[in-house]
């Protein structure tokens, strides 16, 4: 089980969520369907063997995001990163400025594909662009060499707004878009 996997998850996660919300001293919830915990986990696991492994997820990221603890509703998990997560975050995940700049862009959702790939190229000279012609994004762009981020940003356009989502590179093999 790729448990690191997961782990870096949840702290990219909390990181993204106090910049886009700023920093609170408050644990965090965070929702994954089964299938998308599988996917991170490297497994196919049914319900009742996902939250056994969930509980040994819990005691392996304990060292710095406290006991991670979940809840589930029917395949709808919500992992809880403690307050001590959220701190730790924080206080150790170093913002390499990417993220910061890619949500400031993003932020009213009036921006362009050119300024989003503008954001991506003030921080590498490696960016993958690929026009996707799938329903579910119009675009896939990441760093080539994974620096500064080593995930999948998917954006589509709708209804004048552009959005993302964010995937770990398995995340989006997985998913097979």
């Amino acid at each position: 089980m790729y448990f690191e996997e997961l782990k870096q998850n949840l702290i990219g996660l909390v990181k993204e969520s106090q910049i886009k919300l700023g920093y609170s001293d408050t644990s965090c919830n965070l929702y994954y369907p089964a299938e998308a915990l599988n996917h991170l986990l490297g497994t196919e696991l049914p319900i009742p063997q996902l939250e056994t492994a969930l509980q040994e997820f819990g005691t392996y990221a304990a060292e710095e995001l406290g006991i991670v603890a979940f809840s589930r509703k029917g395949e709808l998990f919500c992992l809880t990163v403690p307050k001590e997560g959220a701190a730790y975050v924080h206080e150790h995940v170093e913002n390499n400025g990417f993220l910061e700049a890619f949500i400031d862009c993003m932020r009213d959702g009036h921006c362009t594909i050119e300024e989003v790939l503008a954001v991506f190229h003030r921080f590498s000279n490696h960016v993958t662009v690929e026009k996707s012609d799938n329903e579910e994004f119009d675009y896939l762009i990441y760093f080539t060499d994974g620096v500064p981020d080593n995930y999948r940003y998917c954006l589509h356009e709708e209804f004048g707004h552009m959005i993302y989502h964010r995937f770990t590179p398995r995340e989006f093999e997985t998913f097979a878009f």
